[in-house]
């Protein structure tokens, strides 16, 4: 028979908007309930019990008549997006539900949208905490009371800054397609994205937040909190060098219990490996914490949910992000392997294809960027754990004599050390580095797109444009040698050095010279008046006045123009185009095709 697990909540959100904060609040406020069951310390998690939180949100709740079979809740320490990411199981996260912390004087911003793709990308439910609303303009706090007490503490002109602000973060969270509310309007959760206002300095609103988390839990994942007896399943968080120790994996246990002496299977760094348990730790609570050198305590099992040191041989080749298996037998242990190989397989991965490289500190980030990067339709030859190599380097420069703009590399969170820096600049690589997860790749595309731009603008500078202009009649002033006249510009614009060509389609000569009230100009655009100078024709003979005459475009800078540069052409050009085509192909048919 097994048990209710407590669901694994993880904080996320942009920088400065509270995060750390928000969880030292609600730390503090169960602390602060100790008689009632305290709080207990696990490795990158902290276990909040049924009973503390249902103290803490007493005011809120009156006496529960509910009965609530979750035991409590595991919050993940460690808030950020790399943790979240790290928390991977296969098609989702080990993580039951997230926080997402959004600052109410600035909405959402760049981390919060990141937020909300790795959100979206591991299918994980979430509350939106709108942090800070003790910054609002006269605002007067209530410490720790729930929002309804501090709300109704407020003045009118204070409850309407509250609601502008709430509805601008529900508007930008519907153009990112979720439908949101202040939680108290809210009639269907499984619809609706619960926000809850919050002040992490005053712990207003902080009841709320624990009690709609509580109640989601209850409502919604009864069935996956349900954790089996046989064997233990978790995720690596982060492998740690420990004095006295050597290499220790922090895991946080999904399901199942792990107990001293199993063997567990993780992915390493050549591949899938088996570590023994040498030894299970956990903190010890904060007033025991006398020598540094004594941190931890030893415990002979720990059952989910939970955050646990683990130590044993061979640690240190584990990489951080990889699912972890307790094994039974040696039979058990050919189908975890093959399990955990194709868990990765999709992301972890090397081909012969034309396409990006992509080098991340962790399983969980590398696979964010994988799925990123093919959402987005780039297409990638090598993605891998670890710093980027000189291989790194030779085989995105063999990409790029290909395609230049996927002969790079993208570096999350490494090294890259100067050596390879100057040796993938030598060769016209270019490396992507940052701290960002999807900026990372945003930023990447954004160079992509802008030097297509500036390459196509390049180009389309280069071809000869189409114009139309009329030989104004009585203002010819010099008829050879060369001919100066007055023309106006019917549409296009006019330069130097471009052939003309008349109605039938013959070149009557190359224009000098463009002069605007006597002095020389670089061109003329629709509607205005100048005189050209041409050495070629004579007026009267080759060029009548009153004549429409057209730039003779030649036929490869036509045929550019039609079919990749239509779109940078205004509607005059377009239209000055489409009769030198139809003036062109009356001798021949396939002209600019």
């Amino acid at each position: 028979m097994g048990w209710i697990r407590e669901p694994i909540v993880v904080v996320l959100g942009h920088v400065d908007h509270g995060k750390t904060s928000l969880l030292d609040k609600m730390r503090g406020t169960v602390v602060a309930r100790r008689e009632a069951g305290g709080i207990t310390q696990h490795i990158g998690a902290s276990h909040f019990p049924l009973d503390a939180v249902l103290e803490t949100c007493r005011r809120l709740l009156g006496e529960v008549k509910v009965q609530l079979k979750v035991p409590g809740l595991l919050f993940i320490d460690t808030p950020g997006h790399q943790v979240f990411a790290n928390l991977r199981k296969r098609g989702g996260s080990i993580a039951d539900m997230a926080v997402l912390v959004v600052d109410v004087m600035q909405g959402v911003q760049e981390q919060t949208v990141e937020s909300i793709q790795l959100l979206r990308a591991r299918k994980t439910p979430f509350v939106v905490a709108l942090n800070k609303i003790d910054m609002i303009q006269g605002w007067k706090p209530v410490e720790g009371a729930p929002f309804k007490d501090s709300i109704n503490n407020q003045a009118p002109r204070v409850r309407e800054l509250l609601e502008t602000r709430l509805y601008s973060v529900v508007g930008q969270l519907a153009n990112l397609g979720f439908q949101s509310d202040l939680y108290t309007r809210i009639t269907n959760f499984a619809k609706t994205l619960a926000i809850v206002p919050v002040s992490a300095k005053t712990g207003e609103g902080v009841a709320d937040l624990l009690l709609v988390i509580l109640g989601l839990a209850q409502a919604y994942m009864s069935k996956q909190l349900e954790a089996r007896e046989d064997g233990a399943e978790g995720a690596v968080l982060e492998v740690v060098e420990e004095v006295g120790l050597g290499a220790t994996v922090n895991a946080v246990i999904s399901d199942g219990m792990l107990r001293v002496d199993d063997r567990v299977a993780v992915l390493g760094r050549e591949g899938p490996m088996v570590v023994k348990v040498r030894a299970l730790l956990m903190p010890k609570p904060l007033d025991e914490m006398r020598d540094p050198r004594d941190r931890f305590k030893l415990v002979e099992e720990v059952r989910a949910s939970a955050g646990v040191k683990i130590a044993g041989e061979g640690l240190d080749k584990v990489v951080p992000g990889s699912p972890l298996y307790t094994v039974s037998s040696e039979e058990k242990l050919a189908a975890v392997f093959e399990k955990l190989r194709s868990e990765v397989e999709e992301f972890v991965l090397s081909t012969d294809k034309t396409g990006v490289i992509v080098k991340a500190d962790t399983l969980g980030t590398l696979e964010a960027l994988v799925n990123y990067l093919r959402d987005k339709g780039v297409p990638i030859r090598a993605a891998d754990i670890g710093d980027v190599s000189k291989r790194d380097v030779m085989e995105s420069s063999a990409v790029r004599l290909k395609d230049e703009f996927l002969g790079v590399i993208l570096a999350f969170n490494i090294d890259v050390p100067k050596e390879l820096e100057a040796e993938a600049a030598s060769r016209g690589v270019r490396i992507f580095r940052g701290e960002v997860l999807f900026r990372l790749v945003d930023d990447y595309l954004e160079w992509v797109a802008k030097t297509r731009e500036e390459r196509a603008r390049a180009s389309f500078e280069r071809l000869v444009k189409p114009a139309k202009v009329k030989v104004l009649e009585g203002f010819v002033f010099r008829r050879s040698n060369p001919a100066i006249f007055g023309v106006e510009i019917l549409s296009g614009q006019l330069t130097p050095h471009v052939s003309l060509m008349n109605s039938s389609g013959r070149v009557v000569g190359v224009v000098t010279q463009i002069q605007n009230m006597g002095r020389p100009v670089a061109s003329a655009s629709v509607g205005e008046k100048v005189a050209v100078s041409m050495r070629e024709p004579v007026i009267g003979r080759h060029i009548k006045e009153g004549e429409t005459l057209y730039v003779a475009v030649p036929e490869g800078d036509a045929r550019l123009l039609l079919s990749t540069f239509q779109d940078m052409l205004g509607e005059d050009t377009k239209a000055a185009l489409k009769e030198i085509v139809e003036i062109k192909r009356r001798t021949n048919p396939l002209w600019a095709m």
